[in-house]
C-alpha cells in the first residue's frame, strides 16, 4: 500500500550523477556557466536566463541547431509583454525544425489503439504525407496567413496536417471530434477556414462514435470553407477529397521560411463564459519554447518515446507533436484511458516503449485510490519520467508514483497554460523531487508571486506573475485588433506585468508550488483560500467519486462555501461520511477550510478538458442566467448545470434543499 504518512516537501528521489551528466540541461548549464562565468548551480542559471533574454535565447538556438536564415540580433523590436516583436531578423518553419533531426534507423510516430497493437510510422512516411498534403494545399490557393482547420482526433492524420499548414506557412486550427457542433463552430468561424480536415468518427472505451452528422452541420455553418479534406473508412461527404488521393504520390517538402513571429497555430481559451479567446501562437515562440521545454526541462531526445494521453483540444497535444522537434518518437493514442481496463495508459506505455508518459492528475489520482500497482502488472523497464498536469496532484499520488510505479523514475509535475503553450514552472533533470512541488522555474522565464500591492515574496501564497517577455506569449489575439481583450485578460490587475490566474507559492529553495486558479479564489471572511488544497483532501476520501468547493457572494452580504460531491458506487452521503469529509478537510487544511455544507449531486461538470467548471457554477449560484454563466457547449455534462441554478434559486429564497 501507498504510505498514508507522505507530507508535502518531502524528499521522494535524487536523480543519479549519471542521469544528471547525460542529460542536455547538464551540457547547457556547463557551456553557458563557464562562458559566462557563473557558478555551475541551476538557481544562477536561472537568474542569468531571466536578467539577459538578449544572450540566453540566441544561445539556446544554437545548442539545438535551429535552422534559420538571417541575424539572431536584434531580439526584438518592441517592449510589451508578447510573442510579437522577436528576432525580427530570423525566418524559419516550424516544419523544417522537424525534420531537421529525423532519424531513420527509428519511428517518427508509434500509433496505439484500443484494438490494436502500436503501429510504427517512419520519418519517410510521414515526411512523404506532409509533402504530399502541403503540395495540394499550394494547388489549391493557400497561402502563408490563410487557414487550415480540423476536426480530428489523436491520430497520426491530424500530426499530417499541423505539418503540412506549417510548411505552407498557413495557420493550423484543431478542434477535437468529442465537441459538439456548438462549440467547433463557435471556435473555426472566427477564424474563417479555408481549408477544413474532418474526421467521420473516433474511437473510445471499445466503440466507434460516428460523428459524420456533426461534420455536415458544421460544413453548412463555415461558408469559408472551399476544400474539405475527408479522414476515415466511411463514406465520403459530396465534394470532399479522401485523406488517400491527397497524401498519394511523390513531392518534395517544400517549407516556406517565414518571419520569426509569423502565426502557426490557433489554440482557444475554455469558452465557457463566452466566445472562445483566439490564441495565436507564432512559428519561431514555439520552436524555441518547446525546445527548452521538451528538450531541456524534459530531457526528450534522440531514442526517446514520448507518449502524453491527450486529445487534440488540449495545448499537451501540440507539445506533443513538438517532440518531434528534438528527435524524439511520439505515440499518438486516440481511445479511452481507462478501458478495456483502468490501466490501459500503463498498458500503452509498456507495449510502445514509453521513456516519458504524461497524464492528468486526475487519472495519477484514480490509480493510486484504485491500489494499482503498474510496475508490478507491466514492463515499465523504459520508463523514465511520469509527467502530470491539468491540475495540482495531490500529494499521496506522487508517494504511490515512486512506491507503485518504479522507484527510479522522475515524476514531473509541469504548470502553465494555452496561453503561453508551455509551462512556467516544472521539471528539472539536474534536481530532487520535492512531494507537491515543481522543481524550478523554467529558463527564460520570469516568473514572480506577487501580493496584491505587487509585491514580489517567497514562501508565501500570491499570484503567479510574468514579469519578462516570452516567445511563445500570444502574438495577438485573433480578432484583437487593437488589443484590448488581449491586454484586459492579463494586465488589468497589475498594468505592464502578466497575470497568470493562479496562486503559486515559490519556496527558498527554489521550488514551486500551484494552489489552482486565483480568478475562483474562495475568499472567506477576509482569508483566501485555495480550492485545489481541498481537492487534495477529498479526492483521497474512497466514497468521494468527484468534489468541486466554491465560495459565492450572496445578496445581503452574505458568504455561502458549499462543497458537491458525487459518490463512488453504493456510497451514502449521511451524517458519518459527512463528518468524516469535514474532519478530513479540518486535518488536512485548516478549521478555515471546511465547507458550510456538503451536498450530494448527480455529477461535477467540467471543461471537455477536464477543468472543474468553479467560476461558472459559481455565477450560477448567484443567479447569472445560464447563458450569461456558461457556454454549455463547451461542458462534459450540460444537463447537470440546471441542477445548479436550481440549487441556486434555492438557496437566494431560503428553501429548504
Amino acid at each position: 500500500m501507498t504510505r498514508a504518512d507522505t507530507r508535502p516537501g518531502e524528499l521522494l528521489w535524487t536523480p543519479s550523477r549519471q542521469r544528471t551528466t547525460d542529460s542536455a540541461m547538464c551540457r547547457f548549464l556547463e557551456q553557458v556557466c563557464a562562458e559566462e562565468g557563473l557558478p555551475a548551480r541551476y538557481e544562477d542559471l536561472w537568474q542569468w536566463s531571466v536578467e539577459h533574454l538578449d544572450r540566453f535565447w540566441p544561445r539556446l538556438a544554437t545548442f539545438f541547431g535551429v535552422r534559420a536564415a538571417g541575424s539572431w540580433t536584434p531580439v526584438r523590436d518592441r517592449e510589451d509583454l508578447s510573442g510579437a516583436g522577436w528576432f525580427p531578423a530570423v525566418r524559419l518553419n516550424y516544419a523544417d525544425q522537424v525534420f531537421a533531426r529525423a532519424d531513420p534507423t527509428r519511428p517518427a510516430l508509434l500509433v496505439a489503439r484500443e484494438d490494436a497493437d502500436p503501429v510504427e510510422v517512419s520519418w519517410e512516411h510521414l515526411r512523404d504525407q506532409v509533402a504530399a498534403l502541403a503540395a495540394h494545399l499550394r494547388g489549391w490557393g493557400i497561402r502563408p496567413g490563410d487557414r487550415v482547420g480540423a476536426y480530428l482526433p489523436n491520430v497520426t492524420e491530424a500530426v499530417v496536417g499541423l505539418l503540412a499548414a506549417a510548411a505552407v506557412g498557413a495557420t493550423w486550427s484543431c478542434c477535437a471530434p468529442d465537441y459538439g457542433v456548438d462549440a467547433v463552430v463557435d471556435r473555426l468561424a472566427q477564424i474563417a477556414p479555408r481549408v477544413l480536415l474532418v474526421a467521420d468518427g473516433y474511437d473510445y472505451a471499445g466503440r466507434r462514435v460516428d460523428r459524420t452528422g456533426e461534420v455536415a452541420a458544421i460544413l453548412d455553418q463555415l461558408p469559408t470553407v472551399v476544400h474539405v479534406v475527408h479522414v476515415g473508412t466511411g463514406r465520403t461527404p459530396p465534394g470532399a477529397h479522401r485523406w488517400d488521393d491527397v497524401t498519394a504520390g511523390e513531392h518534395e517538402l517544400v517549407t516556406e521560411a517565414l518571419p520569426f513571429d509569423r502565426p502557426l497555430w490557433i489554440l482557444y481559451s475554455s469558452g465557457t463564459t463566452g466566445l472562445p479567446k483566439g490564441i495565436v501562437h507564432s512559428h519561431g515562440g514555439i520552436v524555441l519554447e518547446h525546445l527548452k521545454w521538451l528538450g531541456l526541462h524534459n530531457d526528450v531526445g534522440a531514442g526517446s518515446r514520448f507518449f502524453w494521453f491527450t486529445s487534440t483540444a488540449w495545448m499537451v497535444w501540440n507539445a506533443a507533436v513538438s517532440a518531434l522537434l528534438t528527435g524524439a518518437t511520439v505515440v499518438l493514442y486516440d481511445g479511452s484511458p481507462t478501458w478495456p481496463d483502468r490501466d490501459a495508459l500503463w498498458q500503452i506505455a509498456a507495449a510502445t516503449g514509453a521513456t516519458h508518459l504524461g497524464t492528468s492528475a486526475g487519472y495519477l489520482t484514480t490509480c493510486q485510490r484504485a491500489g494499482m500497482r503498474p510496475g508490478r502488472d507491466h514492463d515499465l523497464s523504459e520508463l523514465r519520467s511520469v509527467l502530470s498536469s491539468g491540475s495540482p496532484l495531490p500529494v499521496p499520488a506522487w508517494r504511490w508514483v515512486y512506491d507503485h510505479v518504479k522507484q527510479d523514475v522522475w515524476l514531473d509535475a509541469p504548470s502553465g497554460g494555452t496561453d503561453v503553450c508551455t509551462p512556467y514552472v516544472g521539471g528539472n533533470p539536474l534536481s530532487p523531487v520535492y512531494a507537491g512541488e515543481m522543481q524550478c522555474r523554467f529558463l527564460g522565464t520570469k516568473v514572480e508571486a506577487w501580493r496584491e500591492d505587487g509585491t514580489p515574496v517567497l514562501d508565501e501564497i500570491a499570484e503567479l506573475v510574468v514579469t519578462a517577455p516570452m516567445p511563445s506569449m500570444p502574438v495577438t489575439f485573433w480578432n484583437d485588433p487593437d488589443g484590448e481583450r488581449y491586454r484586459q485578460a492579463y494586465f488589468a490587475t497589475f498594468p505592464g506585468v502578466w497575470r497568470h490566474g493562479d496562486w503559486i507559492t515559490l519556496t527558498s529553495r527554489g521550488t514551486a508550488i500551484v494552489h489552482g486558479r486565483s480568478d475562483s479564489t474562495i475568499n472567506r471572511h477576509g482569508v483566501r483560500l485555495g480550492s485545489a488544497d481541498i481537492y487534495t483532501v477529498v479526492e483521497q476520501i474512497p466514497e468521494v467519486a468527484d468534489c468541486l468547493v466554491i465560495g459565492a457572494e450572496l445578496d445581503g452580504g452574505s458568504y455561502w462555501m458549499p462543497l458537491f460531491v458525487t459518490l463512488a458506487d453504493g456510497a451514502v452521503l449521511d451524517a458519518g461520511l459527512t463528518d468524516r469529509i469535514k474532519a478530513a478537510i479540518r486535518s488536512g487544511c485548516s478549521a478555515r477550510h471546511v465547507p458550510d455544507e456538503i451536498i450530494e449531486v448527480p455529477a461535477i461538470p467540467h471543461t471537455l478538458t477536464g477543468k472543474r467548471l468553479e467560476v461558472p457554477v459559481k455565477r450560477l449560484l448567484q443567479g447569472f442566467p445560464l447563458d450569461r454563466a456558461v457556454n454549455p457547449g463547451v461542458v462534459d455534462r450540460p444537463d447537470v448545470l440546471a441542477h445548479f441554478v436550481a440549487l441556486g434559486a434555492q438557496r437566494r429564497e431560503g428553501e429548504p434543499r
